[in-house]
């Protein structure tokens, strides 16, 4: 299984365009997004290509394809717009080998406010727009930057996931971070 992971778009059209271009290419079966997915959010400026119904119409296309979670700046509001659930605070993807993944927004469970895992699942979460694929103790945690608003001299970033490796890629190709579960 192939999983395409993307948070914080925040409804920027450019950079979820490019994300999609890069989900197309990429051949996963699903993408992930964890949220932050309209919404610029109060403490961020608005973004190049503010256009949250656009957004919104992009991705209901992919729909089917999409697992997601709410995000701090995501709302019931924005569900309105979105053809795909996206209120959950979390939700696991269990994959054939017997690995757990949790995927969480991270402002509610992250490697500081951990949620209860078992040794050997995964955590999976964005909101500080800062990429990283690393063991945690038993288990391994895993963020894919932000595809809008990158921090600490990070690009804007995705992950994909498969056959036990992680990866981390700028939105250019470049590779920022890979690891082994």
């Amino acid at each position: 299984m192939k999983l395409f992971f993307a948070s914080d778009l925040h409804g920027s059209l450019p950079a979820t365009e490019a994300m999609l271009a890069l989900f197309e290419q990429s051949d996963a079966q699903t993408l992930v997004l964890l949220g932050d997915i309209l919404n610029h959010g109060p403490r961020n400026p608005i973004p190049e290509g503010y256009n949250p119904v656009a957004v919104a119409e992009r991705l209901n296309q992919y729909a089917d394809s999409i697992v997601a979670v709410r995000g701090n700046c995501d709302s019931e509001v924005d569900q309105m717009l979105l053809k795909f659930p996206m209120m959950m605070d979390y939700a696991w993807v269990l994959l054939e080998s017997g690995v757990r993944f949790f995927i969480t927004h991270g402002h509610l469970y992250n490697a500081q406010q951990m949620p209860p895992l078992k040794n050997g699942d995964v955590l999976i979460h964005g909101h500080t727009h800062i990429p990283t694929a690393e063991p945690l103790n038993q288990m391994f945690i895993m963020n894919p930057g932000s595809v809008t608003f990158p921090r600490n001299n990070f690009p804007p970033s995705y992950a994909i996931y498969s056959e036990g490796l992680f990866q981390v890629l700028g939105l250019n190709g470049e590779l920022i971070v890979k690891n082994s579960i």
